[in-house]
């Protein structure tokens, strides 16, 4: 099953860091190293604000086809989903969001789903990259 391909209302994207090992020595000099040539731990956290019960339930039918927080799913730009996610940003802001070269999601918690009146819902999900 394929992540939900809505538009989400809002999102928070955080692009992780780069895999650097710093070291102090006694005289209070330090030492950086680089460990990787790729950024990890990025964070992106997606909002579906009043849409339908049936759609809301997309969010939680995919969460438990990935075993919650177990299995990752490819959110590419290549891909339907991908491209919903981040439709309405700019190309310059999305191509920084990682895409299905290199990288896959998992959920970092339980979708949140909100009630605002009979047959509509919120849904917030919380997604966590991971280098493959």
């Amino acid at each position: 099953m394929t992540y939900p391909q809505y538009v989400p209302t809002s999102r928070t994207y955080s692009p992780g860091n780069w895999p650097v090992k710093a070291t102090t020595m006694m005289d209070g000099f330090e030492t950086r190293v680089l460990l990787g040539t790729k950024r990890f731990g990025a964070v992106l956290n997606l909002t579906y604000e009043n849409i339908p019960d049936d759609e809301a339930n997309e969010f939680l039918d995919h969460y438990n086809d990935m075993k919650g927080t177990f299995l990752t799913f490819v959110l590419g730009s290549g891909g339907a989903a991908g491209k919903q996610v981040k439709s309405g940003m700019s190309t310059a802001l999305a191509e920084n969001i990682p895409g299905e070269v290199g990288s896959e999601w998992r959920y970092a918690e339980q979708p949140g789903i909100t009630s605002v009146y009979p047959g509509v819902s919120s849904v917030s999900v919380k997604l966590l990259q991971v280098l493959i």
